[in-house]
């Protein structure tokens, strides 16, 4: 007996929507300028003086939603629990190539030790922080 068996076309590979960067793969004026506006952010809680962002650093959204007032509020929740705002070290930084983003994953240091928090900068096609928003960190990204 011989029998025939039709191949099928190898299906092609679904590229991911998603994709790690490593730090070193990103231009380095684009690293210092995330690191420049998060630190800004941060170093309000320090200061209790904030510079706005203006319309060439961020979006109509962010620039209207990062206000001294709002900064404040949180800042004083950040300082009882954390201390001082220390600095920041980029850990990765994850391409959205569906929505065409970047975002900038830092790890907040602060003055006490119990402080494991993050800070995410996303920035659009055009460079400008379209979100900017802090949480607990956790070592695998999670949108």
């Amino acid at each position: 007996m011989v029998g025939c068996k039709s191949k099928k076309a190898p299906a092609k590979p679904v590229e991911p929507t998603i994709v790690k960067l490593a730090p070193s793969q990103i231009d380095n004026s684009l690293k210092e300028k995330t690191y420049e506006l998060g630190t800004r952010i941060l170093m309000t809680c320090n200061t209790s003086k904030f510079k706005p962002f203006n319309t060439s650093e961020a979006t109509p959204s962010v620039i209207q939603n990062t206000t001294q007032t709002r900064l404040t509020k949180t800042c004083l929740k950040f300082r009882l629990k954390y201390g001082a705002f220390k600095d920041l070290d980029l850990v990765e930084v994850i391409h959205n190539k569906t929505e065409n983003i970047r975002i900038f994953r830092y790890k907040a240091l602060y003055e006490k030790k119990i402080a494991n928090k993050e800070l995410r900068v996303t920035l659009n096609q055009d460079n400008k922080v379209s979100a900017i928003n802090s949480r607990d960190w956790i070592n695998v990204y999670k949108p």
